[in-house]
C-alpha cells in the first residue's frame, strides 16, 4: 500500500524536482514538493507555477539522430510528465521541440498538485530536513540560505558563475596542423592537442574576439569572474597580449614541424577516455554562438572544418562537485538520505535536467524498496548523462564542470564508422540498448492503473 512507504522529501519545483515527485508518486511513494514560490521568487522567475521556463521556450531538437532528440525519445519511453506535457502545448518550431511556456507550467503544475500522493509546502526552505529520505532539486538559482546549508551537507563551497568551454569533435580537428603534447612532456605526452600560431594568426584572432558580439548578462546575473577562469574578451580586452600569458601560452611546447614554440597555442584536453571529443582549455566566452563558431574556425589553425559539439558559455550556476560527492545511486557518500537531481549535479538543459530527475526517482524508489537501482546503458542517453554526474564518461581528475547531453559523453562507436554515419549509429545503438533496459524500469502492474 501506498501508506505504507515512507513520505520523501523533494526540495525545488522545478523539471528535476516536479519529474522526480510525480514519479515517485505514481509509484505509491507518497511526497512532499518543497518549492518557495509564490512565497519567495528568485529574480528570475515571474511566474508562481511549477516547471516555470526561465529562458528559452525551446528544448531544442526533437530528432532523434541528435543526442538531445534521441534523449527526448527515451524519456517519452518512460512517461515522462515533462515530455508528455510539452507535446501537449507544442508549438510550431520546425524540428525543435518548442512549447507555450505558460501552459506548459500550468500542466505540470495541474499534474503534479492533483496527484494524491503529492503535497507541494510553499515557502523557502533554510533547512533541510533531519529524517528521511531528501532529494534537493533547487537549480541554478538555489537560494543563498539554502546554498549555505547545503555547504554544510557536502563539506566544500558550491560553484556560483558555471565557465564552460567549447567542446569539438575529434575528427573534425586538422591533424596535419595539431600535434599531441603535454607542457614540458609530462603526464602521458599526449594528454594534449596542440593548435599553433604564428604572430600574425594570434594578433588577428585577438582582434576578431575583441570586436565579437557578445551576449548581454541577465539582470540577475552580475558578472563576478573568478581570476582563474575569466573569459577569453574579458583578458584580450586587459591587453593584446594578455591570451599569450594565459590559457594560450606557448611555454613548454615544441611544434615536431617546425623544431621552434610558436607564438601562441590553443590547447585541446580529452573530454572522454577515447578521445573522440576535447575540451578548448580556457575558452569560456560570452560571445554569441555564431560569433564563437565564425571566429574559431577561421582565425585558430586546425579548426577550419571543426564541429562543435558544445559552444563556450558563462552564467551563473550552483552546482556540486558530483562525480567526488556522489555515490552511484546519486546519494551523497557522505550523508546518503540526501540525493541530488537537475543542474545542481552538473547536467545542463531543461530536458537534461528533467532525465536526472527521472533517475534520482528511480534511485529513491529502489532504496525504499530495497531494491538495486540499475543505471540506463552507458550507450544511451540517459546513460551518457548518468556517466557525466558520476565522473565515468570523463579522465580521471578531469574537473566537473556542467554539460548538456552531447555524443562526446556516450562510449565511441567500435571499428572506423563515416562521419557522415555517426549520428544514426549512435542513435541506434542507443534504441536498441534502451528498450532492452526499459521492462527494468516499468512502473509496476499493481500501480499503474493510479499512475
Amino acid at each position: 500500500m501506498a501508506d505504507e512507504k515512507p513520505r520523501v522529501t523533494v526540495v525545488g519545483g522545478g523539471l528535476a524536482g516536479s519529474e522526480c515527485a510525480w514519479q515517485l508518486a505514481r509509484r505509491g511513494v507518497p511526497v512532499t514538493l518543497r518549492e518557495m514560490k509564490p512565497v519567495k521568487r528568485s529574480p528570475a522567475h515571474k511566474s508562481d507555477q511549477l516547471a516555470e521556463l526561465v529562458c528559452s521556450n525551446s528544448m531544442r531538437s526533437d530528432n532523434p539522430e541528435s543526442a538531445i532528440g534521441l534523449l527526448h525519445a527515451e524519456l517519452r519511453a518512460v512517461g515522462s510528465l515533462i515530455l508528455g506535457t510539452a507535446d501537449t502545448h507544442r508549438v510550431p518550431a520546425g524540428d525543435a521541440l518548442a512549447v507555450d511556456r505558460e501552459k506548459f507550467s500550468d500542466g505540470v503544475t495541474q499534474a503534479v498538485r492533483e496527484h494524491p500522493l503529492v503535497q507541494v509546502v510553499p515557502g523557502e526552505v533554510e533547512a533541510l530536513p533531519e529524517e528521511g529520505l531528501v532529494v534537493v532539486a533547487t537549480g541554478p538559482l538555489t537560494s543563498e540560505a539554502l546554498t549555505r546549508e547545503l555547504e554544510r551537507h557536502v563539506g566544500q563551497k558550491l560553484y556560483f558563475y558555471d565557465s564552460i568551454a567549447p567542446i569539438v569533435s575529434g575528427d573534425s580537428i586538422d591533424m596535419e596542423i595539431a600535434f599531441r603534447q603535454s607542457r614540458y612532456g609530462k603526464g602521458e605526452g599526449d594528454d594534449y592537442l596542440n593548435l599553433p600560431m604564428n604572430r600574425e594568426e594570434y594578433y588577428r584572432f585577438i582582434a576578431e574576439v575583441k570586436a565579437g558580439q557578445k551576449l548581454t548578462p541577465h539582470a540577475f546575473e552580475e558578472p563576478k569572474y573568478f581570476e582563474g577562469c575569466l573569459p577569453i574578451e574579458v583578458m584580450a580586452e586587459r591587453g593584446d597580449d594578455t591570451l599569450a600569458f594565459g590559457p594560450m601560452k606557448p611555454v613548454g611546447l615544441m611544434d615536431p614541424r617546425t623544431g621552434q614554440s610558436p607564438h601562441a597555442v590553443v590547447q585541446l584536453r580529452m573530454e572522454d577516455r577515447a578521445g573522440t571529443s576535447w575540451n578548448m582549455v580556457g575558452f569560456q566566452t560570452r560571445l554569441t554562438w555564431g560569433e564563437q563558431k565564425r571566429i574559431f574556425t577561421t582565425c585558430i589553425p586546425g579548426l577550419q572544418n571543426a564541429e562543435f559539439l558544445r559552444m563556450g558559455q558563462i552564467h551563473r550556476n550552483t552546482f556540486i562537485d558530483s562525480p567526488r560527492l556522489l555515490d552511484k545511486d546519486l546519494s551523497l557518500k557522505a550523508e546518503r538520505r540526501l540525493f541530488f537531481a537537475g543542474q545542481i549535479t552538473g547536467v545542463e538543459g531543461y530536458v537534461e535536467s528533467t532525465a536526472c530527475g527521472y533517475l534520482v526517482a528511480l534511485a529513491a524508489y529502489a532504496r525504499l524498496t530495497g531494491g538495486e537501482f540499475v543505471p540506463p546503458p552507458a550507450t544511451t542517453a540517459m546513460g551518457s548523462l548518468y556517466r557525466h554526474v558520476t565522473g565515468e564518461a570523463h579522465p580521471p581528475d578531469y574537473p566537473h564542470q556542467p554539460s548538456n547531453v552531447i555524443f562526446g559523453l556516450f562510449p565511441p562507436l567500435p571499428g572506423r564508422v563515416k562521419k557522415a554515419d555517426k549520428r544514426a549509429r549512435y542513435s541506434a545503438r542507443a534504441q536498441e540498448e534502451f528498450a532492452a533496459w526499459l521492462p527494468s524500469v516499468a512502473v509496476p502492474q499493481s500501480l499503474q492503473r493510479s499512475a
